[in-house]
């Protein structure tokens, strides 16, 4: 029961970047892979991202292959954050931004949505001219 609260969306230029910030509440995050989605209007929710605990003993950060060498996901658990870089924004990339809180250590797959737990409440992000 790990709460999380999604901040720093905005609207950006092509080309631009941004900073997504995922706050969570409690002591144990740490113990929790971390995962950012994203969803368009008309769209389904798609995995982004996702940052393994420390705790997990094959910890790694995976990326959707439409972002990947654009966004780079990392977490700060003395300040129990998570944050998403997003770099070389594209029109494409605009979407509700979400993070959340994964059942294990290690990340799940970026498609198992349902073994993500716990869901902050959004951030838009809106890439336009």
């Amino acid at each position: 029961q790990l709460q999380l609260v999604e901040s720093g969306g905005a609207l950006v230029q092509p080309g631009g970047s941004l900073r997504l910030s995922c706050a969570a509440s409690g002591f144990s995050f740490n113990y929790y892979a971390i995962g950012w989605f994203r969803q368009a209007p008309g769209k389904e929710r798609e995995g982004v991202s996702c940052i393994s605990s420390i705790s997990s003993s094959d910890g790694s950060t995976t990326y959707a292959d439409s972002v990947k060498g654009r966004f780079i996901g990392s977490r700060d658990d003395a300040q129990n954050t998570a944050f998403l870089q997003m770099n070389s924004l594209k029109p494409e990339d605009t979407a509700v931004y979400y993070c959340a809180a994964a059942t294990s250590a290690h990340c799940p797959g970026l498609e198992s949505l349902g073994e993500f737990a716990d869901w902050g409440q959004g951030t838009q992000v809106t890439i336009s001219s």
